[in-house]
């Protein structure tokens, strides 16, 4: 397998458009384990396979660039509301859903440049499409 560039891991929104600024992307699955331990356990953990919730995070950091996508990540964080987002790796692999924009971030220091800072939380189903 062939190491990708950080550069084309991309946050797009509904209709493919990049998340113009965008400097930094991290992609979290996350899986709730389901505790079945019983006192036949041995004293040992026992999980149950599939049990727990599932959820996927998006993270994603950047200069702030007053674009359009910026403006559209603004007004659904403002919002509160679920709208179609999408991580797509180097190789081309993509992963989409639902995602509710639960934390936007805008700040910056005098000697620097503004930034902003989104966090993602999935709605159902994650749908990933391989290269």
């Amino acid at each position: 397998m062939a190491a990708g560039k950080g550069e084309a891991f991309l946050l797009k929104h509904g209709d493919d458009t990049i998340i113009a600024g965008c400097r930094s992307n991290n992609m979290t699955m996350n899986n709730e384990a389901v505790d079945v331990t019983t006192k036949s356990s041995a004293g040992m953990r026992e999980l149950l396979a599939g049990g727990g919730i599932q959820s996927w995070t998006f993270d994603a950091e950047g200069v702030f660039t007053d674009s359009a996508s910026e403006e559209t990540l603004r007004s659904q964080a403002a919002a509160n509301g679920l709208d179609t987002y999408k991580i797509v790796a180097d190789n081309g692999d993509s992963w989409s859903a639902s995602f509710l924009v639960t934390n936007y971030v805008r700040g910056g220091q005098h000697n620097g440049e503004e930034t902003f800072s989104a966090t993602f939380e999935s709605s159902g189903t994650v749908t990933y499409a391989a290269a």
